[in-house]
């Protein structure tokens, strides 16, 4: 697995999340409100919109188009329109940097 660097812990704001792209695949990197950093794969599996442009709401990313919403920690929809999962991948943090680690 290839960790990359994709921010500083203080670029993101709890309950925020910022579009990155580990490798060739597009990545969204979410401060959640339980303060933990997330990564997840930032494409609907409803619909091929970004989910980093969403709003955050606990430990979970909800789309801004169809309102379906995914656990952060599994990638797993929690709310429909979405049936289909979509990836997360392991985060590290080092020295206050967020590393994300996508398999190539």
């Amino acid at each position: 697995m290839n960790f990359e660097r994709v921010a500083s812990v203080d670029e993101i704001a709890k309950g925020a999340s910022i579009a990155v792209e580990v490798g060739n695949t597009p990545v969204a990197v979410v401060h959640a409100e339980d303060d933990n950093f997330y990564a997840i794969y930032d494409e609907c599996s409803h619909a091929a919109v970004a989910l980093s442009e969403g709003e955050v709401d606990g430990c979970t990313l909800e789309c801004w188009l169809h309102g379906s919403r995914f656990d952060l920690r599994t990638g797993q929809p929690t709310g429909l329109p979405a049936t289909e999962p979509v990836p997360v991948y392991p985060v590290e943090i080092r020295d206050g940097e967020i590393y994300v680690g996508v398999s190539e």
